[in-house]
């Protein structure tokens, strides 16, 4: 009677510790969403943008927390055809928007500006982020709108959520202000370098070329497609999928790469 007892009592006990350790195994760091931070938005003369000094000393810092970590069913071979029109862009209902709009010419200018600058000027000095690939994020996030705040937090030109922007300022040692439109288009270029760094030195030998001529289609695993998915889904996304052999997130690589070739925003 004493051993049935005890057993039972044991058994108990196991019960406990597995139910205990359920708590445990929740979702990781990089699963979990950061709240947005409101943000008033300075006058509308714009703040001075800081100066890109050379590569900083400190380690690589994880990338930002990606805001969906969905599994995507795997790419076709073939180049896909958006299913919406990527050139009506329609703001989401839960959307807001703070301040004053600039005008289209005055984003293009701002998008076409971050395309010249040199976000790795020590250690690919070379490396450099298209226009036309930023012009293409920038009207699929959202719709060249300055001062739209989205559901999830994103603001402005390049959609820059919180902390993309808190990560872009500690990694590169700036004091850039997404709310100012011409820096929120410098932040979102300079994830863009920082994707393109990452991922070239990771899986293509320290070649940062994202010329859409290296891509066999727009769901291939190459340097553009990865970079295009890890905008909005992360670093960490892209490379999970990229151990399983497929591009995560395709529908949205396929769009970015359809306004890269024929986008209504050119016409401004």
């Amino acid at each position: 009677m004493k051993s049935v007892l005890r057993t039972r009592l044991v058994c108990a006990a196991v019960v406990l510790v597995v139910a205990g350790g359920c708590g445990l195994a929740g979702a990781s760091e990089e699963d979990k969403a950061v709240a947005p931070v409101a943000v008033v938005p300075s006058a509308t003369e714009e703040s001075p943008e800081p100066a890109i000094t050379d590569d900083p000393v400190a380690e690589e810092s994880p990338s930002p927390t990606p805001s969906k970590t969905s599994k995507k069913p795997k790419p076709s071979k073939t180049s896909a055809t958006p299913t919406e029109d990527p050139n009506n862009f329609q703001p989401p209902d839960c959307a807001d928007f703070e301040g004053k709009e600039v005008s289209k010419a005055k984003a293009k200018s701002a998008l076409n500006a971050a395309a010249t600058k040199t976000y790795w000027p020590g250690s690919a000095p070379k490396l450099k982020v298209p226009a036309d690939l930023i012009r293409a994020v920038s009207w699929h996030e959202s719709g060249w709108t300055s001062n739209i705040v989205n559901c999830d937090g994103g603001f402005g030109l390049m959609q820059v959520m919180p902390e993309t922007e808190e990560f872009i300022n500690q990694r590169f040692e700036q004091s850039y202000d997404s709310h100012a439109y011409k820096q929120n288009a410098v932040v979102g270029a300079n994830y863009l370098a920082w994707l393109t760094k990452a991922f070239g030195d990771a899986y293509f030998k320290k070649n940062y070329s994202l010329s859409p001529a290296k891509c066999k289609s727009d769901s291939s695993l190459c340097l553009l497609n990865m970079v295009i998915a890890g905008y909005n889904m992360g670093r960490g996304s892209v490379d999970e999928g990229y151990a399983n052999g497929e591009l995560v997130n395709p529908d949205y690589v396929s769009t970015v790469r359809h306004l890269m070739r024929d986008c209504y925003c050119d016409r401004y």
